[in-house]
């Protein structure tokens, strides 16, 4: 099994002989299924106690075991380290000698957050060991949980910081790299990036954005597809900030002239986050936008996207055939990516070979054979497809089919005898058939291979703690057109708005759909060249339930609201 996957406990106690090579690969396997601490599966296995663990932990650093649950920690060593420090490196300082820091992680074996810790608490941090579940425990009661007044006070402590403020000023005015760099790893910097990723965390957030502008410097965020404002930094802390983002993701921080394109891989307590760095130079500064890939969050099973009945059925049907085109479509962000990966999760057997053209790659699954695109270098999704022809696959998946030459060799993939799953940008199941045709694929081609075409959208979801019943307005069912007659003894609900939702009346976010069956009828229509409108009527008469009709389900099941299926369909 690769060495990669594996864990720096898991290594120590398997050099120490603790653990045979066979329950090396037990623990392995379950820390890859289940993503338990490994710490809690050795003791699950009954393989070694906590103290033994704790101990051969201690002997490895040269340090000792202290039991923090009745240590005498004072208001001291808590006020040396921040609270989002602490949360995000998971660590509690139990004592303060002097310059010398004595802390606590809950994973010891990690060199660079004790190097990092170093930085942001300015003193030598003295490494002891305690148990990982006990820390927990502690981390709450000493460091509580809102983070809110934490972000105003680093605010506030950013602005009033004369020496930042005028190195910031200096930098920018001088163009200094140099200057620049020192900015970007200055303590107060480091903690308040480390803090807006945790914040943003926390809050559920797909995406955060930096925005520079002549007299001020936004940051926002995305949660369920809304975007809310933080806190904003002072103008001047704009370029220290995007350069720290820079180096994390190791961009050129000189380089402010061009979009440039990276990754940061974070580590918040036990969450593995990946985040997708964007730059784009603007009139006052660059732009960057984080998209963040809680992998812990995303579950990539058929069963959890939310699908009405008759349509899992299709998929499930579909993507077990062994030849044909099966097509996701709708705007960007409305979960066209997840919907595919689910289905790849699906058939991804050890009898067949899968293989992904992505741009870029944002899930990495195991068994699957991942490539990105690139097109500055010259890698585009057609020149992908022509080589996967040529590695003997079962099922290709195109991240997008964007051209003619990509439609091409899907469409010549599928009639070799494979499974072709991919996304197009249209605004609904019928348009994406025209939209291939448009392109200049023959239309003969077009119905001879595509099966279906599923079109789909994220609507937010009402949250369970707000939800409230009230009666509709006609001009409310108007936009649904419905009168009062059609609805018979059916429910509406709203989110009123709590703590538990940000006081927006909404938390998370589901998937409605409409499913294209290419059905005899249908693939005449396209032969014959007929227009979206026309596919669209004759589908509908055919029995498709339209994204709005499936919006009326979400609203009838009290799922979401009349403004959010109005908004999206």
């Amino acid at each position: 099994m690769a060495e990669e996957h594996s864990n720096p406990l898991l290594s120590l106690v398997r050099e120490q002989g603790m653990i045979d090579d066979l329950q090396y690969e037990d623990v392995l396997g379950e820390l890859k299924r289940s993503g338990k601490p490994v710490f809690q599966i050795i003791q699950d296995f009954g393989l070694m106690d906590a103290d033994a663990l704790l101990q051969t932990m201690a002997n490895h650093l040269g340090t000792e075991v202290v039991d923090i649950r009745n240590a005498n920690i004072t208001k001291e060593a808590i006020a040396a380290i921040p609270a989002s420090s602490a949360k995000t490196y998971r660590c509690l300082p139990i004592e303060v000698n002097g310059s010398t820091l004595r802390v606590v992680f809950e994973d010891p074996l990690n060199p660079a957050h004790i190097d990092e810790l170093t930085f942001v608490a300015k003193k030598d941090i003295q490494l002891v060991v305690a148990n990982p579940t006990d820390i927990q425990a502690a981390l709450d009661r000493y460091y509580g949980a809102d983070m809110g007044g934490e972000v105003d006070e680093i605010l506030k402590q950013l602005g009033g910081d004369e020496k930042i403020t005028e190195e910031a000023v200096a930098a920018v005015e001088m163009d200094d790299e140099e200057m620049i760099s020192s900015l970007a790893n200055e303590a107060p910097i480091v903690r308040f990036v480390n803090l807006v990723l945790f914040q943003a965390v926390k809050d559920r957030a797909s995406d955060i954005h930096f925005e520079p502008f002549e007299d001020e410097f936004r940051i926002r965020y995305r949660v369920d597809g809304a975007l809310y404002e933080m806190s904003p930094p002072p103008k001047h802390l704009a370029m220290p900030v995007v350069s720290r983002i820079k180096v994390m993701a190791n961009l050129d921080i000189s380089e402010r002239r061009l979009p440039q394109d990276g990754r940061i891989n974070y580590k918040l307590g036990h969450k593995q986050i990946d985040l997708r760095v964007s730059t784009l130079p603007t009139a006052f500064g660059e732009s960057v936008v984080l998209r963040v890939l809680d992998r812990s969050s995303v579950n990539l099973e058929l069963e959890n996207l939310g699908f009405p009945k008759y349509v899992y059925d299709f998929v499930n049907e579909v993507i077990l055939r062994p030849n044909g085109i099966f097509v996701v479509t709708g705007p960007t962000g409305c979960g066209k990516t997840t919907t595919l990966y689910s289905c790849l999760r699906r058939v991804n057997v050890i009898d067949s070979k899968l293989l992904t053209a992505e741009d870029p790659v944002e899930f990495d699954i195991e068994g699957i054979m991942q490539v990105a695109v690139n097109e500055a270098l010259g890698m585009t999704f057609g020149k992908a497809l022509r080589s996967f022809l040529r590695q003997d696959p079962d099922i290709i998946m195109v991240g997008e089919m964007r051209d003619l030459e990509t439609a091409q060799i899907a469409i010549q993939a599928s009639l070799t005898g494979h499974l072709v799953l991919s996304t197009l940008h249209t605004n609904d199941a019928p348009g994406a058939v025209t939209r291939l045709v448009d392109m200049g694929t023959e239309p003969f081609l077009v119905s001879s291979t595509l099966m279906a075409v599923l079109g789909q959208r994220l609507v937010r979801t009402i949250c369970k703690n707000c939800r409230t019943p009230f009666e509709p307005t006609e001009q409310q069912l108007a936009l649904l057109n419905l009168s009062p007659h059609d609805l018979g003894d059916k429910a509406f609900y709203y989110g009123r708005g709590c703590s538990t939702c940000n006081d927006t009346g909404y938390r998370g976010r589901k998937g409605i759909y409409e499913l294209l069956v290419c059905s005899d009828t249908i693939r005449t229509m396209i032969t014959e060249r007929a227009p979206t409108v026309v596919l669209r009527q004759k589908a509908v008469e055919l029995g498709m339930v339209t994204l709005r009709e499936d919006g009326l389900r979400s609203i009838f099941d009290g799922d979401t609201t009349i403004e959010e299926v109005v908004k999206y369909t």
